[in-house]
């Protein structure tokens, strides 16, 4: 009999044959007894790009390919050079030879890194279809691209829906940010530099919807976390790429805006922000919100502090992020323990090993 890997797992907590409860303890048990980890207490955050090098091959084999497609073709990410009906017809030739390859490589052999690949394809074939169907019917510039980024968004839902590739989400929700921007700057209201997107005080509503837009798909991946605590389902890896989205939109843009100010003060509720934001990640144990602090806190050690001090500040920063690193379950579990009981405590992820198997 062959051995039963994650996937397996997973197979079963979807057919509801075990408990995501059961699958983690069976996995910790399966790794222990291997030897993979001497203490492994399924709290750590999974994260998987590709599992080996043929994987990359493959990535490699399909980027050449699709990159030859799109030669032979005449498409590109400015639409179709041969007429927009060749466009369409192309890209819908293109989104179904995707697919085919994805029944292959992503349900059948359950790769990951050619699954990232092939919905990065996918977008991009719908991306096309979209600005030749916008020549069509002759949209202006900023019309074409907003239509085109909503077609590529609609697409990928249904690829999501009919794959479940995890990464997926991510390009939907980058999609539907670029949507809600393009109908804005439509209007007219176009941002004058980049900093406009997360800058409060710029003139726009820019860095309104990036907040905004970043709170929702917070939302959206506390929902899938939630659903799935123990995260050995596509729901949590879901989360993970929807929370490295929404975590540098909602940090971003409180934070460069505070940053700004040449008030002492704003400097202050930075740090204080900062701090709330590192104790979120630790409560959903997720670690992006803390990543997309770290960078102000040394920017702001650098231009408050002078001189090799604030190197050393630097220095006892990035101590401190190692040290947390290394010990990141154990003070989880004591601010866990330490926090009263509030609404979804019991379906964030277990903090504790004993939690874990129960």
């Amino acid at each position: 009999m062959s051995d039963i890997t994650r996937d397996d797992l997973r197979a079963a907590v979807a057919a509801g044959l075990m408990s995501g409860a059961q699958a983690a303890s069976l996995l910790s048990l399966a790794e222990e007894r291997d030897g993979v980890r001497a203490r492994r207490s399924g709290l750590d955050e999974p994260f998987e790009l590709f599992k080996g090098f043929n994987e990359i091959f493959i990535v490699v084999g399909l980027s050449i390919l699709f990159a030859g497609w799109m030669g032979v073709t005449g498409l590109s990410i400015f639409g179709a050079t041969r007429g927009y009906i060749l466009g369409m017809l192309f890209s819908l030739v293109s989104l179904g030879v995707v697919t085919l390859l994805a029944r292959y490589f992503t349900i059948n052999r359950r790769m990951v890194a050619p699954s990232i690949a092939l919905a990065v394809m996918f977008g991009l074939s719908a991306l096309q279809f979209g600005l030749s169907f916008a020549a069509m019917i002759n949209l202006p510039f900023q019309g074409s691209w907003t239509l085109a980024v909503a077609v590529s968004g609609l697409f990928l839902c249904l690829y999501y829906f009919f794959f479940r590739v995890p990464f997926t989400v991510a390009l939907i929700a980058v999609s539907v940010g670029a949507t809600t921007f393009g109908v804005v700057t439509i209007g007219g209201t176009l941002p004058a530099t980049a900093t406009d997107f997360f800058l409060l005080s710029a003139d726009g509503p820019f860095a309104i919807l990036t907040i905004v837009l970043g709170v929702i798909g917070l939302a959206i991946a506390m929902a899938f976390d939630m659903s799935d605590p123990h995260r050995v389902t596509r729901r949590a890896a879901s989360g993970f790429w929807l929370h490295v989205i929404a975590a540098p939109a909602i940090v971003n843009t409180v934070a460069l805006s505070l940053f700004l100010e040449a008030d002492a003060g704003a400097k202050v509720v930075l740090l204080v922000f900062v701090f709330v934001m590192a104790l979120f990640a630790v409560v959903i144990d997720r670690r992006s919100f803390l990543v997309s602090g770290v960078g102000y806190v040394v920017a702001l050690s650098i231009s408050v502090v002078e001189g090799n001090t604030a190197f050393f500040v630097i220095l006892l920063l990035g101590a401190g992020l190692v040290l947390l690193g290394a010990q990141w379950e154990r003070l989880r579990g004591a601010i866990m323990r330490a926090l009263p009981d509030f609404p979804g405590k019991t379906r964030l992820p277990p903090w504790a090993a004993k939690e874990a198997q129960t």
